[in-house]
Formats: structure tokens, C-alpha cells, sequence
């Protein structure tokens, strides 16, 4: 039997029924109304709140991925949990979500694990039945946008990382080794992370328009600064800032911003 990660969230963070999640993801992907993508796209940065508030957006991320067929996603995602420093994975075979499996790329994983210890003398701590939301949140929009079949396993394997340190050294290092391990390959980086929390809109606006000026400028260790400086938040920083300069070493050359909103402009709270 395969040893897959079971859901902790399926039911509560995203319908817990395979066709309703199917439907509502289908829905998101729909509504995102892209501009014109120039080039090709080597990564995508959403959201991870529950689909009700992230959603909206999300769709508009991974649309930008409909009609590529990679063999290998990176997912980075903090990690919410545990007091491991550093960066960790799972340890089981796969991930479940109610529309099937994902199987992890465990050559893949190996591979950044050396590398990782490598550049920073500590590799990737491996932990099983973790509770973290931020990096399967994303999952069902890459089964569904990448044509993965109800019930079937995902056409592509999965590279899981979830992110705790926040150090420019070991999100860099993170980077360049997630670069090495995709290069030739046909991959997708995908980075998870919220912004602001907790802040009136007016606040937040002034906040996330600081963090998604900086994505934009395609600088991630200013993305990282920005909370050092208090000028702007974002939970997965220290995902999106690797997954930055991991797309930087596989080529890409320019970010842009697709769509942005906040749980306010969901429950006019």
C-alpha cells in the first residue's frame, strides 16, 4: 500500500467531496481573467488561506500554469508547526488530497537533501502526519490545472519543502540548490505565501503593496528585508524569496503581479 500523507484539512480548508472541490477549483481557475504572459513561466507565487479567502486569487497563479505539462512541481511553503529550524519535507510516498494522490519525487528529494548539506552543512529534516496547511492548500489547483484524473495519481511528481529559517544565507543557498535539482527538467516552482495579517484594509493595502512592489522589482532579498524594515509581511518569505532566486538561476528574468486581495474583500470584515 502506498504510503500517503493524509489530509488534515480536507473538509475544513477546502471541500471535503472530490467533485465539489473539482467544481470549485475549476471555478477559480475560470474566473482569473490573465493579461498576456510574455515568455515562459518558470514559477508562481499564491495564496494559502482557506480556498472561501485565497481562491480567487490562487486561480489567477495557477492559471498561468494551464497547458504546461511538467514532470516535477517544487512546492515551498513555511511551515506553521514544529520548533525544527530550518527546512523540512514529508516523510511519507505521497500527499492525499480527496481528488488522489500526489507521489513525491523521492530521487529529487534526495538530491536537494545532498545538496542542501552540501552548501549548508544540514539538509532536510523529514517528518510524517505534519499538521501544516500552507503547502497542500496549493495541491488541488495543480491537480486540477495540470490534468490530473479523480481518484488517479497527479501526472508529475511532487518536490515538497516547508520553509522555517528566514536567514538570507539558507534561503538563498535553498534556492540555488532547488535551481540545480530542476535544471533540464521539465519543472514548476510554486511558492506559498500569505501577506499582512491581522491589520485593518487601509493598512494592509499600504503593507502588501510594499511586498508585491518588491516581487515585481524580481528582488528577493529585498522580499526578505521588508519585514525587517516593518514596511511589509508575507509568511512564506523565506518560500518566496528561494523560490525567487531559484527561478533567477533557472532563467527567468522578470515577476509579475497578477492579482491581489485580502479576507476583508471576501467578508467585508
Amino acid at each position: 500500500a502506498l504510503d500517503a500523507r493524509p489530509s488534515p484539512i480536507a473538509g475544513q480548508w477546502y471541500p471535503g467531496d472530490a467533485r465539489r472541490l473539482a467544481a470549485s477549483v475549476d471555478g477559480y481557475l475560470a474566473d482569473a481573467a490573465l493579461p498576456e504572459l510574455a515568455g515562459e513561466v518558470v514559477a508562481v507565487m499564491a495564496p494559502h488561506a482557506g480556498h472561501i479567502y485565497s481562491g480567487p486569487v490562487a486561480g489567477y497563479a495557477f492559471a498561468a500554469l494551464r497547458g504546461l505539462q511538467p514532470d516535477l512541481v517544487a512546492v515551498i511553503s513555511p511551515m506553521h508547526h514544529y520548533a525544527v529550524p530550518g527546512l523540512l519535507t514529508t516523510a511519507h510516498a505521497a500527499y492525499r488530497t480527496p481528488l488522489g494522490d500526489l507521489l513525491v519525487d523521492s530521487a529529487s528529494l534526495q538530491a536537494l537533501d545532498d545538496l542542501l548539506k552540501k552548501k549548508l552543512g544540514a539538509g532536510l529534516a523529514y517528518v510524517k502526519n505534519d499538521p501544516e496547511h500552507s503547502l497542500e492548500i496549493e495541491l488541488p489547483f495543480l491537480q486540477r490545472v495540470l490534468g490530473a484524473e479523480i481518484g488517479q495519481a497527479a501526472p508529475f511528481r511532487l518536490l515538497p519543502v516547508m520553509v522555517r529559517a528566514q536567514d538570507a544565507h539558507t534561503i538563498q543557498m535553498l534556492g540555488e540548490a532547488l535551481a540545480e535539482v530542476l535544471a533540464g527538467r521539465r519543472a514548476v516552482l510554486v511558492a506559498s505565501t500569505d501577506l499582512s495579517h491581522f491589520y485593518p484594509q487601509k493598512v494592509a493595502q499600504v503593507l502588501d503593496a510594499e511586498v508585491m512592489q518588491r516581487v515585481a522589482a524580481f528582488d528577493p532579498q529585498a522580499v526578505l528585508s521588508a519585514e525587517d524594515e516593518g514596511v511589509g509581511f508575507a509568511c512564506g518569505r523565506g518560500a518566496l524569496a528561494a523560490v525567487m532566486w531559484a527561478s533567477k538561476s533557472l532563467g527567468a528574468n522578470t515577476a509579475q503581479v497578477l492579482r491581489h486581495a485580502t479576507s476583508g474583500d471576501v467578508t467585508g470584515d
